[in-house]
């Protein structure tokens, strides 16, 4: 059933780092798509005005998107403002007046998790919750234990159909595609389990650092920052069961088995790692012990996929920068030909970034007349030049009620239980030069083979 439209879009946290780089240019793009025509209102501590906004909107079009100045105009004309403390019961009842005549605002908080608590009390306070939609940032909580309070909070004055959790990995359009591509091709399926697949990677490499990033940094960490929220994401996609039904809820259902399938990490599971030089990083402890580097065997205890491990792994400071999914088969029973014995398994390659690619690795007879191969890969690249942005999609989805692409309360939680027990210092810290693929003591998770390592450029060409 088709929800109601927003008809007011507020965000918290307007003059920030994240409105600056994300939602500025997505509001942009939603104007020039049609997709946003009602007010937007920018709240926020600093003493901006309306015109300032306007500016900093602009400034931040330009950087961090293209623009476009007939969409910015009308952008400029649904901006609206209000300044005032979070904790200051009149800048909520200052909103409630600028709302006026708006039955169904979505209210962004891009703040600080720490303030969540505050501003939704003083938006129900004055009576603002009603009928309303929230959208919430990652991280949601620090650990199960804060992800259950801050659900609590949520709770109190919105039900779970207007919490919008979101996570921008899952607006990405190479993200959507694994879902896509294993339930619209048939071939998949028959091949798609414990008998055939022998295991599976998971690489998000960043060969850059902190970039000045280094206090949320080092209060976080690769598990916290990636590994609980995007990885497990696209773990759950890979590993999920087709949806009963059509529709949303079906889709979530499926992906939160997936999650309580999974079993808790254990120590013997995971290596953690940090570049050298991050503790001189502004921000960071100089006796820092937060992971940079993180590879993680994940186990999935389901009639599907037992016995099958799932490799995680995620750095900064990597040689590349690329996240890519590698499906490896089980060899055939019988080596028929003498030069397969050494050759690599077939596989299936899905890369996210940089750039869009899917491939099948096979073994293909080279001419003449001895038996001998080739490994060759089959190849589809797509075009990414008209990919909407993932905070535009996110956007327009909240607007309209659509929760396909957020992340619900039980998953979110099943995601925390499964990294619950290697949170912290439950593991030693092993250092790694920059330019690596971490530490050396990554290697030890894997039963046989080793890590592949993705390319900076495979790509179409």
């Amino acid at each position: 059933m088709a929800q109601p439209q927003s008809d007011a879009l507020v965000v918290f946290g307007v003059t920030g780092d994240l409105a600056f780089k994300q939602i500025f240019p997505a509001l942009q793009a939603m104007v020039r798509h049609g997709h946003l025509s009602v007010p937007v209102l920018g709240v926020a501590r600093s003493e901006y005005n309306l015109e300032q906004l306007r500016a900093r909107a602009r400034q931040s079009v330009e950087q961090h998107g293209k623009f476009e100045p007939d969409a910015f105009r009308k952008l400029c004309g649904l901006l609206r403002f209000v300044g005032g403390d979070y904790e200051d019961p009149t800048t909520y009842e200052r909103l409630k007046e600028t709302l006026a005549g708006c039955q169904r605002p979505l209210y962004y908080l891009a703040i600080p998790p720490s303030l969540f608590t505050t501003v939704v009390e003083g938006i129900a306070r004055v009576g603002a919750a009603t009928n309303a939609r929230v959208v919430v940032e990652k991280p949601f909580g620090r650990d199960l234990a804060s992800a259950q309070v801050l659900n609590v909070t949520l709770h109190q004055f919105f039900p779970e159909s207007a919490i919008f959790r979101i996570d921008h990995y899952l607006g990405k359009e190479p993200v959507q595609n694994l879902l896509y591509y294993r339930f619209a091709n048939s071939f998949l399926e028959p091949i798609w389990n414990r008998n055939y697949v022998e295991r599976v990677q998971i690489t998000m490499a960043e060969r850059f650092g902190v970039q000045g990033r280094g206090r949320f940094y080092d209060e976080a960490g690769a598990i916290r920052d990636v590994v609980q929220n995007h990885l497990l994401e696209v773990a759950s996609l890979l590993a999920m069961e087709a949806p009963s039904a059509r529709g949303d809820e079906a889709v979530r259902d499926e992906k939160t088995q997936a999650f309580r399938s999974m079993l808790p990490l254990e120590p013997s599971d995971v290596v953690r790692g940090q570049f050298r030089g991050y503790r001189k990083e502004e921000g960071v402890a100089p006796d820092s012990d937060m992971e940079t580097f993180a590879a993680v065997r994940l186990r999935i205890d389901s009639w599907r996929w037992a016995g099958v491990p799932f490799y995680i792994r995620a750095g900064k400071c990597l040689p590349v920068t690329a996240t890519e999914v590698l499906v490896e088969l089980k060899r055939p029973p019988v080596a028929l030909f003498p030069d397969c014995a050494a050759a690599p398994p077939n596989r299936f390659r899905f890369r996210l970034s940089p750039h869009v690619v899917l491939s099948l690795g096979a073994r293909a007879k080279l001419p003449g007349e001895r038996m001998r191969g080739e490994d060759v890969e089959l190849i589809a690249c797509h075009d990414q030049k008209d990919e909407m942005g993932p905070y535009e999609r996110l956007l327009g989805d909240a607007m309209r009620g659509d929760q396909m692409l957020f992340a619900r309360q039980d998953s979110v939680e099943e995601a925390w239980r499964v990294v619950e027990p290697v949170l912290g210092n439950a593991t030693p810290l092993h250092q790694y030069d920059s330019g690596t693929w971490g530490p050396a003591e990554a290697d030890r998770l894997l039963d046989n083979g080793g890590w592949f390592n993705p390319e900076q450029d495979w790509a179409c060409g």
